[in-house]
């Protein structure tokens, strides 16, 4: 029979100790000074061990069930729960002395050669000028969402809206580099985005709009020193022109119609297929299954996201964070990337959007396509100005053909002599 909190509470010592009985290896121990313990009898590794939660009645009997059952889960995970206990101690310790700015001054070290020297002090110099007075001597493990969001609200205070997003960044890569070396539990950058102020309606993000100079650019960062992710991430982007937010977090089993298992094999009917929960929609659009985002993946896209099964299709995500699967590539690795590569100004993942739109509704009025532009803007997930809801999800499902043929005029448009992306996999472990 299970023990009951009367039957601890009424325990009296005896002559030496013994046992009251609970259930699942724990048990409440009674020693002759009146001391009453809580133990868990467990076994790990074929040898038996005893862990401690404390005396009762400080430590009541749920809690001590609580704390006997949280152990038996991490049995099941195959690790030694009082190991890991000694290791969130020795981290809870560690992180009580880790500063921010030294997190953030061994994350920067740490990047630093994967970035221009300009880069490198324009990074410094955001994080001096606006997060360390406020943030730096602070232990990371006591920050919350609300001090980074702070921090953030007074850079958007001087109408630099596109610094705090930069700016949110850094902080969010600092304090995953604190994650990764267990100095905290979660990322309290992680979720503050969203709070930010949106760029202003009217303001144009930079974009290249000549088929020469994305060539160049999609050329140039395949010859650069980023690692193979970030460059298929950068390809992919182009070919599909989704936003980067829903670009990072894909997931597998959002890509159909490829035949993983034979990587020659056609996939005439591929598609990536973008749930409207992951969309920018409205609210009460984002439940609703007729508008999700159906992308077609001409060739060029199946072998970029054959190429990258090949690094990472072991992990949740297309594009996992370089120190840890279990989190998405953070939302500013392609646009650093293109600040190191000197185009500031000039272009930023989002301009591929724009770019797409401009190119192609040349493209289709040189060809006399004028209903091309309607489908480019379905491409976009725009919906035309009047067009109703209902009108805009059966017009997508309706051009789903013409869409497929327009993204492969555009492919073959910004890819002509690009390589083959297996060969960015040159050096990786396979």
């Amino acid at each position: 029979m299970p023990l009951t909190a009367v039957e601890a509470r009424n325990a009296a010592p005896g002559a030496k100790d013994y046992k009251l009985p609970d259930e699942k290896g724990l048990y409440l121990l009674i020693r002759p000074n009146g001391t009453k313990a809580w133990r868990h009898k467990y076994r790990f590794a074929g040898k038996e061990k005893l862990a401690s939660y404390g005396l009762f009645p400080e430590v009541g009997l749920k809690e001590a069930r609580d704390r006997r059952d949280a152990a038996r889960a991490v049995l099941r995970l195959g690790k030694d729960p009082m190991a890991e206990a000694e290791r969130e101690r020795q981290a809870a310790v560690a992180a009580a002395g880790a500063k921010f700015r030294a997190v953030a001054e061994a994350w920067h070290e740490a990047e630093k050669p994967r970035w221009s020297p300009r880069h490198a002090m324009v990074v410094m110099n955001a994080l001096e000028r606006d997060v360390f007075k406020a943030l730096g001597n602070r232990p990371v493990a006591e920050i919350e969402p609300s001090d980074v969001l702070q921090v953030l609200r007074k850079i958007e205070g001087r109408g630099a809206i596109e610094t705090a997003k930069r700016v949110r960044g850094y902080i969010s890569e600092v304090f995953q580099r604190a994650k990764a070396e267990h100095l905290i539990k979660t990322n309290p950058a992680a979720d503050v985005g969203d709070a930010l102020r949106p760029t202003p309606k009217g303001s144009k993000q930079p974009a290249l709009t000549k088929v020469d100079d994305l060539r160049k650019l999609l050329d140039r960062v395949d010859r650069s020193t980023s690692n193979p992710v970030t460059k298929l991430a950068n390809r992919l982007l182009a070919l599909t022109v989704v936003r980067v937010g829903v670009l990072r977090t894909s997931v597998w089993p959002e890509y159909l119609g490829i035949d993983w298992e034979e990587p020659t094999a056609a996939a005439p009917g591929a598609e990536w297929h973008i749930p409207a929960e992951r969309m920018k929609l409205e609210v009460e659009e984002k439940g609703d299954e007729a508008f999700d985002h159906r992308v077609p993946l001409v060739p060029q896209a199946v072998a970029t996201v054959r190429a990258l099964r090949v690094l990472t299709g072991r992990s949740q995500y297309l594009f996992p964070n370089t120190r840890t699967t279990r989190e998405p590539m953070t939302d500013s690795a392609i646009s650093s990337l293109y600040l190191e590569l000197g185009y500031r100004g000039k272009h930023v993942p989002h301009g591929w959007r724009a770019a797409f739109s401009t190119i192609m509704n040349e493209w289709a009025a040189k060809h006399g396509r004028d209903h091309d532009r309607l489908v480019v803007d379905l491409m976009l997930a725009h919906r035309p100005k009047g067009m109703s809801s209902s009108e805009f999800a059966y017009n997508r499902a309706l051009f789903s053909d013409r869409r497929r043929e327009l993204a492969q005029v555009w492919a073959d448009l910004i890819t002509r002599d690009m390589g083959d992306p297996m060969d960015l996999l040159k050096g990786q472990a396979r």
